[in-house]
């Protein structure tokens, strides 16, 4: 089996190195985890409402970042939590 990664290596939160890619693929199947609202290496501000708007488009750019698209995924969960 053929894994690829999609953004390992990138940073997070004060420009540390984040420890997982954000996608995997193998076998014809892009597995997506952790997407947050970070813009630029850090948690976008304004509440619930921008911060699902930016989720969403870092999810929209991995998909499209790996030749997906909203239409291939099949499955998601959403774990919110007010900080």
């Amino acid at each position: 089996m053929t894994l690829k990664r999609y953004g390992a290596g990138e940073t997070g939160a004060g420009g540390k190195p984040l420890p997982f890619a954000r996608a995997v693929e193998a076998d014809g199947w892009l597995y997506v985890s952790g997407q947050v609202a970070m813009e630029n290496g850090e948690i976008v501000p304004g509440g619930i409402i921008q911060q699902t708007h930016r989720t969403m488009q870092n999810l929209i750019a991995i998909l499209t970042e790996a030749g997906y698209d909203l239409g291939a995924v099949s499955y998601t969960h959403l774990r919110a939590h007010e900080t």
